[in-house]
């Protein structure tokens, strides 16, 4: 039985890869994505423009795409953080933490990139509200950034709340700034603008009787986890944008499970179709917590054999 399972798991691998090469195949460089612009937003994040103008002509906010710099690597999901449908181009921002986001970071702007499937997941909702508080936590603000921009656009009154540990962490403040009618920056040591967490503002406007039609937290999952905790005294919505391990984007592998509480019951959704935007007082973040943590010590081995790598290429 596990080896007909290993081959079913191998077969459908396979025929998905077949398929994503002939959905993306653009004609040039076989099905390669060519690097248009590539930024360093902190010694950390590292923001790219592809070009993609199949996925730059469908993606909304709160969307993904699932990439593989080479053919022989992971898929990894990103986040959709803008879009130019003129140049055909999508921007994505990552944070270096693996072997993959190590690799992509070693291409440089005019290289290409393997696959680029997208745009996946739901859009994030923004019809009928009128005022909103975005809470981006780290690189989740990449995240954050253009939903806020969504909200903006459409006339929502936008309070912008982001958190970083330290001010040579921080990224996208102009952005957020432009698309807010009130941005307030947070530091966990003091190192820039106001010292503590997002939560901290966040309890003082609910407190003050400052009341939102929606409540959206994008960062660490301890960060969204409080953030709804802070929020739910006050009765205010919170949408949470949930980022588990993914393989496929197509609710297939099932890597991607989370378990929701709906009405007493327990109840499993996938990110990659269900979401990655949920219900905050739904998720079992506890849960979701201990299976990110299941390959960290894999994650980071790869990462330091990945350097080792290139250090001696």
């Amino acid at each position: 039985m596990i080896f007909l399972v290993a081959g079913v798991v191998k077969t459908y691998f396979f025929v998905y890869n077949k398929r994503v090469r002939q959905i993306n195949h653009n004609g040039r460089n076989g099905c390669m994505y060519r690097i248009v612009s590539k930024k360093p937003l902190n010694p950390t994040v590292t923001q790219m423009e592809i070009e993609a103008p199949l996925v730059a002509n469908k993606a909304l906010p709160g969307q993904f795409i699932i990439l593989r710099v080479d053919e022989d690597g992971e898929r990894i999901p990103l986040t959709v953080a803008g879009v130019d449908k003129t140049r055909g181009t999508v921007k994505i921002i990552f944070q270096i933490v693996g072997a993959t986001t190590e690799r992509l970071n070693h291409k440089n702007e005019g290289e290409y990139i393997s696959d680029f499937v997208g745009p996946l997941g739901v859009p994030t909702h923004t019809e009928g509200v009128k005022k909103v508080c975005i809470v981006g936590g780290g690189v989740g603000c990449a995240i954050a950034m253009p939903v806020a921009q969504a909200f903006h656009e459409q006339g929502a009154e936008v309070t912008s709340i982001i958190g970083f540990r330290n001010k040579d962490l921080l990224i996208l403040e102009d952005e957020f700034r432009a698309c807010s009618d009130k941005l307030i920056v947070m530091t966990d040591d003091g190192s820039y603008a106001r010292h503590g967490n997002v939560t901290v503002p966040l309890k003082e406007m609910l407190e003050a009787g400052e009341r939102f039609d929606l409540i959206i937290t994008i960062g660490p999952l301890i960060m969204m986890k409080f953030v709804t905790l802070t929020a739910k005294p006050f009765n205010v919505p919170v949408t949470v944008s949930m980022n588990p391990i993914m393989v496929d984007g197509t609710g297939m592998c099932g890597g991607c499970r989370l378990t929701l509480v709906q009405d007493g019951k327990r109840v499993t959704k996938f990110a990659c179709v269900d979401g990655p935007d949920f219900n905050g007082y739904e998720v079992d973040f506890d849960e979701a917590m201990s299976r990110g943590r299941m390959y960290f010590d894999y994650e980071r081995h790869a990462h330091e054999e990945t350097c080792n790598l290139f250090k001696h290429a």
